[in-house]
């Protein structure tokens, strides 16, 4: 069973390589600001582009607020990944004053 992860376990687990962090919001939302060193893989695509997440490391998930991201880590659970959701996306991410790229970055509205 997954379990959601905070932004701070994210940032700490992110910055040690232990996970695979993938934004699932649109390309607009991801330009605007992103997590660095993430991969963007669209909601939408994220089924046709499994094969790009290494099935072998856990995943986190994350969008603007946790919904779509949610749904992401729900699919990849059942298929047999270590899937996890970042519990309130880039918002509580913002909130916890965690660095957004670019340096200007911002939390676009999807």
């Amino acid at each position: 069973m997954s379990h959601d992860y905070s932004p701070q376990e994210v940032s700490r687990l992110h910055g040690d390589g232990a996970i695979q962090l993938i934004d699932v919001r649109a390309p607009h939302e991801h330009d605007a600001g992103h997590i660095e060193g993430t991969t963007l893989i669209e909601l939408s695509e994220i089924s046709a582009r499994a094969g790009e997440i290494d099935p072998a490391r856990p995943v986190v998930f994350y969008c603007r607020s946790g919904g779509r991201s949610a749904m992401a880590t729900e699919a990849f659970a059942q298929a047999g990944y270590d899937a996890h959701n970042m519990a309130g996306g880039m918002l509580a991410w913002q909130a916890a004053g965690l660095p957004i790229a670019p340096e200007d970055g911002r939390v676009a509205d999807p």
